[in-house]
């Protein structure tokens, strides 16, 4: 079987018991950043067996993965943090297994994106996930007529009130972490105030929607 898991995105603290059970009982991690997983490994003392899982190297280790789970070993796939697949790597793994008959089970837990949404202060019955943003200004610029770091921000809020209009957003930054922190307001009070500071840390953007029930990320 293949577990996605998802682990802490920040705070160790909200690792689910489930989660903690399934990388102690699994033959193999397949991790994105082996270094980054035994680390957290090594604090719930864990002492799994790592191979590298990444964008750089799934065609390749997706079928040797799929083939030991085809011998009966069991898999648990991890990002380095969050939730597997979203925005990370395993889609392609995700798929050879599920080719080749393979159980996929997911364990459920922390997510950037349902954690900054929760406590944004946005419409949330309906919101639209677009992912990691073009860098190209063109190419920016194309997308939004149709998860930032922190030294894009600004570009990136500027192309979306050109493009959009003074629109209510939020950015969540160092989400879980000890100086967690959110930014609330029009772009322009938002831009305002990033002019007179420098973000640091993992940033994610969220913007109200075109209409006053539907919210974008």
């Amino acid at each position: 079987m293949l577990y996605v898991v998802s682990t802490p995105i920040g705070n160790l603290d909200d690792i689910t018991l489930r989660a903690l059970h399934t990388l102690k009982a699994v033959d193999l991690v397949a991790a994105e950043d082996t270094r980054r997983t035994h680390q957290l490994l090594a604090h719930f003392d864990l002492h799994a067996t790592l191979t590298s899982y990444h964008d750089f190297n799934k065609e390749v280790k997706a079928p040797l993965i799929v083939s030991r789970i085809l011998e009966g070993q069991s898999v648990a796939l991890v990002s380095d943090a969050g939730t597997p697949l979203i925005s990370d790597p395993g889609y392609v793994l995700v798929n050879r297994c599920i080719e080749a008959g393979i159980r996929v089970i997911p364990i459920p837990g922390p997510s950037v994106l349902t954690a900054a949404l929760a406590a944004s202060g946005l419409p949330t019955h309906v919101f639209h996930f677009e992912g990691f943003l073009p860098r190209r200004p063109g190419r920016l610029a194309r997308r939004l007529e149709e998860f930032e770091s922190p030294h894009r921000v600004m570009k990136t809020l500027m192309a979306i009130r050109a493009g959009w209009g003074n629109r209510r957003v939020v950015i969540a930054r160092e989400l879980t972490k000890i100086h967690e922190e959110f930014l609330r307001g029009s772009l322009d009070d938002v831009l305002a105030v990033l002019k007179l500071r420098v973000l640091r840390g993992e940033v994610t953007l969220l913007v109200e929607g075109k209409e006053s029930h539907t919210s974008r990320r």
